[in-house]
């Protein structure tokens, strides 16, 4: 059970004086925000399963002989859109010529990895997930950025989690076509999530 006597002595102290019924309530909204906040991220985190999946298929690729890193045209797209570099990084500061070390590729995958974490604990809400689930989601996302519009998520957060896993094996197209590097990912994504 979490106390907050503490907070509000040590409020009080810093104040020199009382507190006024307002201010408490304040003071406890204020409190139970944290705390919300808190507990979502802490219960929701990328396990080890999670990060291996999103780097054995975002692969860290197109090693020079010289230990750094080059950006590369998307393999499934005719445009070659997005170039992409280390850990499946793309975006507009990444293009022909891009190059980078191992340290900038980790560094890059660590900071990403945060905002899509963020974003599947927006998505799913307080819907019960397992941490395979949610290491299946988070992956998901990392590849597809999909994670808000995607009938897989609305169907976790109604619990339907056979129907959900199901819909995984849906996203498996790159410009209309099949990629069969998606199938095998979407395939060990429905896994991990299945395994809970």
């Amino acid at each position: 059970m979490f106390h907050r006597k503490p907070i509000f002595d040590e409020v009080r102290l810093l104040l020199g004086r009382g507190f006024t019924a307002q201010e408490v309530s304040k003071l406890d909204r204020a409190i139970d925000a944290a705390l919300a906040a808190t507990d979502a991220s802490s219960r929701f985190v990328l396990g080890s399963a999670g990060r291996a999946l999103i780097r054995k298929w975002e692969g860290c690729a197109r090693r020079r002989a010289d230990g750094l890193f080059e950006a590369y045209p998307d393999p499934g797209s005719r445009d070659g859109k997005p170039w992409t570099i280390g850990w499946g990084s793309t975006g507009t500061d990444i293009g022909p010529g891009t190059v980078w070390t191992q340290a900038q590729c980790d560094a890059r995958f660590d900071s990403e990895i945060v905002r899509y974490v963020r974003e599947v604990i927006a998505a799913i809400g307080d819907a019960a997930t397992s941490p395979g689930q949610f290491d299946a989601l988070v992956s998901f996302h990392y590849n597809t950025g999909a994670i808000a519009k995607a009938t897989l998520t609305k169907l976790h957060r109604q619990g339907r989690f056979a129907a959900a896993a199901a819909e995984f094996g849906k996203w498996i197209y790159n410009d209309g076509k099949v990629l069969e590097g998606l199938k095998r990912r979407r395939a060990e994504e429905a896994a991990l999530y299945a395994a809970g």
